[in-house]
């Protein structure tokens, strides 16, 4: 079976809002299953964890490649026994969804032969849950009773996490279920509950930029917040303000924006030139990475 690293399906030129949740959740996954699942996450061995690389499927009736997001293999606590947990994020809503995660799995316990978890993560802004079953019945049986987790962040109250001391938790604040006259303390709840971790530079910006892309404050906004953050007791609003500030940093932040996009831009021409070697067409490349099919003939030029 085909494995690749980078594959887009959906449609180009908007923000890749599955890719950003993929690369957070990676980051925080113990975090994720502690504060989402705390039953399965009570059973996990999270010593063992490893992310699998990413499984690329063809959908042959609709001519379309899709990929699974997220696949981690873990050991259960205690056990030998290995599971795979494969997390889907999904940022708009599809009614076949459901179906999409059944056939997902089958590819993948063919593959593997393990038991799997498979969990999809909502973040589209509609409170309209879709299905977490898939079934196919005939008159007199059931032959396929197929069930995934779900976390449907916008119905998900934020008042309820803010008291936790978890990074992924603080960084999904920014999808949770908020009115407009909210926004200035989700966001002061956001720098409260990072001002309590302790996280590397690195995770701090995932989580920071992370919050930003779904919830940043107008400059009015940020003064209003700067006035609450004074209210705070001294040693929290030391701690608050020490934390960047939106625009403050912004020619920072838009220098690592161009920074990440240009090392994509490097992944794109190193996986298309990985195709090319394999024997793909410039049509089938220029499909599966997104880009123009001159720019694939380009590379293919290069080769020779």
């Amino acid at each position: 079976m085909e494995t690749t690293a980078f594959i887009l399906e959906r449609k180009p030129s908007y923000t890749d809002h599955d890719r950003l949740f993929k690369e957070v959740i990676q980051v925080f996954f113990q975090d994720f299953m502690e504060a989402f699942f705390p039953e399965v996450y009570e059973h996990i061995n999270f010593s063992t964890v490893s992310f699998l690389d990413q499984e690329v499927f063809t959908d042959i009736l609709k001519g379309e490649k899709r990929r699974i997001d997220i696949l981690a293999e873990v050991k259960i606590k205690g056990e030998d026994t290995i599971i795979l947990i494969h997390v889907e994020p999904q940022s708009y809503y599809q009614e076949e969804f459901h179906e999409r995660m059944f056939i997902y799995n089958t590819r993948l316990y063919e593959k593997y032969r393990k038991p799997i978890l498979p969990i999809a993560v909502f973040s589209y802004n509609d409170t309209k849950e879709l299905p977490t079953q898939f079934s196919i019945d005939l008159p007199t049986i059931r032959i396929i009773d197929f069930h995934f987790q779900q976390l449907h962040l916008i119905n998900k109250n934020w008042r309820k996490y803010i008291k936790m001391t978890n990074p992924i938790v603080a960084a999904f604040l920014s999808k949770m279920n908020y009115t407009e006259k909210e926004r200035i303390q989700v966001k002061l709840e956001f720098l409260r509950m990072v001002s309590r971790m302790e996280l590397d530079p690195a995770k701090m910006e995932l989580i920071y930029g992370f919050f930003e892309t779904y919830l940043k404050l107008n400059e009015k906004e940020e003064k209003q917040m700067h006035e609450e953050i004074n209210k705070l007791p001294r040693e929290e609003a030391d701690r608050v303000l020490e934390l960047p500030n939106t625009y403050r940093d912004q020619g920072r932040a838009e220098g690592i924006a161009q920074g990440i996009e240009k090392g994509r831009a490097q992944e794109r021409e190193q996986i298309a030139l990985n195709l090319l070697k394999k024997g793909m067409s410039d049509e089938e490349i220029a499909n599966i990475i997104g880009i123009a099919v001159s720019r694939v003939r380009e590379w293919r030029k290069e080769l020779q």
